[in-house]
């Protein structure tokens, strides 16, 4: 007879068991939906023809192309400028859409409006002026690393055609640490953003989200509240409720509309306002899947598992209780002076205890241990 010696030990190899709802780090990025353009430039035979946006005043272009909603996607006020007479060809409104969506990094967002991604393709829109309209066609393109691209507007073609226009664009991104304590109904915490390619800029303050109480792990609210940046200038998070969603995809990322009354302080009119902010947290105190940012609070200290080991004719059963949906891994290995430890089964528990069968080994002498990862 095969001589067995089984070792059911219910380790927890850890830094804390402890599941407490503390203050934790989640990283958030926020981007705007707005581009900023710089001026564009037409080098016309009879001399050089400038390209202004702004969905403000023309006269003070703010360089905005702002989010529709809408198919095109994008809209603005623009004005043409005849630097060699002095004075201004055509102003009028355009439509244009954004590179057709992209997500080379599968976490849901448009790669366009990621600096880390690239940003380059063509698209086509309509403009209007005062004397007439006509057909626009975009080229843009965007290194992946860098928040500012280049852009060749066309408007027009033909007889009537005013030129293409290249210049610059600009992405509105900032990133950094989302410090939070989670309670049973809300999530409290501050944000301290960097924006990307110029990090002198900050913007920083609080913020809050109430849970929905029909989907608490998967919908919050967002809050209104004020965040300044380094010059001291305030930037209200507006009164309009902003859902933000759990992706059940990716488990860990939250996402939703920011809408800031005024997103940039340096221009006298409302704009940039329609930002989305990405909300990334890693920490899963109890193992369930669920983020803390999101979870329930816990109680007490963790439950490490147990087990009661069986043996039959062919088989080894375990009987395993443990957190249900938390997982757990039973690993074996020949010598408890080994360190090696093989998984031989991995499972998330859906009852408390839960029997799991393994072969009976054909050689002994064998160990067993559980381990929650």
């Amino acid at each position: 007879m095969k001589r067995i010696l089984a070792c059911g030990i219910g380790v927890l190899l850890l830094a804390s068991i402890n599941y407490s709802h503390a203050a934790q780090t989640a990283q958030a990025t926020l981007f705007c939906l707005s581009l900023r353009f710089q001026q564009g430039v037409y080098h016309g035979a009879a001399g050089d023809i400038t390209l202004n946006l702004s969905t403000t005043d023309l006269d003070t272009p703010n360089g905005e192309l702002a989010p529709t909603f809408d198919s095109p996607d994008h809209y603005s006020g623009f004005i043409l400028y005849d630097t060699l007479l002095d004075e201004v060809v055509t102003a009028g409104s355009l439509d244009l859409d954004t590179p057709p969506f992209a997500d080379a990094n599968d976490n849901g967002f448009d790669d366009f409006f990621e600096s880390s991604q690239t940003g380059s393709g063509t698209s086509t829109g309509t403009y209007t002026t005062a004397v007439g309209n006509g057909t626009l066609r975009a080229t843009w393109s965007r290194a992946a690393g860098s928040k500012d691209g280049t852009y060749a507007l066309a408007f027009g073609t033909g007889q009537t055609a005013l030129g293409t226009y290249a210049g610059t664009f600009e992405l509105l991104e900032y990133a950094g640490p989302l410090d939070y304590t989670a309670g049973s109904n809300k999530v409290s915490g501050a944000v301290r953003l960097l924006q990307t390619g110029a990090t002198d800029n900050v913007l920083a303050g609080p913020i809050e989200f109430t849970k929905v109480p029909t989907n608490r792990f998967d919908e919050l609210y967002l809050t209104n509240s004020v965040w300044t940046n380094a010059s001291g200038q305030s930037f209200n998070i507006g009164n309009e409720i902003d859902t933000f969603l759990r992706d059940l995809s990716l488990k860990t990322n939250y996402y939703g509309y920011v809408d800031f009354e005024d997103g940039d302080a340096d221009t006298s009119e409302l704009d940039y306002q329609t930002w989305v902010l990405s909300i990334d947290d890693v920490n899963d105190s109890d193992g369930d899947g669920i983020p803390d940012f999101s979870d329930d609070l816990g109680s007490g200290t963790v439950r490490p598992p147990t087990v009661a080991l069986s043996i039959a004719d062919t088989n080894l059963s375990f009987s395993i209780s443990s957190t249900i949906g938390r997982t757990v891994e039973i690993q074996e290995v020949t010598s408890l002076g080994l360190t090696n430890w093989l998984t031989v089964n991995s499972f998330a528990p859906t009852n408390d205890p839960q029997v799991v069968l393994l072969p009976r080994p054909a050689t002994a002498p064998r160990f067993w241990r559980l381990r929650v990862p």
